[in-house]
């Protein structure tokens, strides 16, 4: 019975430690892209330009608000 609880408390302990190690790194990461983002304005405005268009400041705008409301 003592080797069941000791197994019983090494898993308890083992999934809290899981779930506090997930939470602490998504929210991690979370702060990384919004401090970090994975594209910028200039990037798209280069994207835009080598697929032979010449965007307006409004549609970069646009695109960014669509990028960042999804993250």
């Amino acid at each position: 019975m003592e080797l069941f609880l000791d197994i019983l408390y090494v898993l308890i302990g083992l999934i809290i430690g899981a779930v506090i190690g997930f939470l602490v790194a998504r929210k991690y990461m979370k702060k990384y892209i919004k401090d970090n983002p994975p594209i910028n304005e200039q990037m798209i405005k280069m994207m835009m330009q080598q697929m032979g268009r010449t965007p307006s400041q409004k549609q970069i705008n646009q695109m960014m608000k669509a990028m960042n409301k999804h993250l």
